[in-house]
């Protein structure tokens, strides 16, 4: 099952697959470690379009909405 990072239930865990944008959001997020085949952990959300927050190696990072929405993650069961 595929979904974007923002419909990722706090805690549960996916691969990343995909980053849908252009150069420069990609770029952006591969500076950070976001990139396909990581395994990420999604940590908190805040309501109404915040930040969301993941584990992703030993780092926590802060996403914000309509970047995180740009993310697809493989569900691991």
């Amino acid at each position: 099952m595929t979904l974007d990072l923002t419909q990722l239930k706090t805690g549960q865990k996916g691969i990343i697959v995909e980053i849908q944008g252009g150069t420069g959001l990609i770029n952006r997020l591969e500076s950070m470690g976001i990139r396909a085949g990581k395994n990420v952990t999604k940590i908190s959300a805040q309501l109404w379009k915040g930040p969301q927050t993941i584990k992703l190696d030993n780092l926590q990072i802060a996403i914000g909405f309509r970047m995180a929405r740009k993310i697809l993650l493989k569900i691991e069961k």
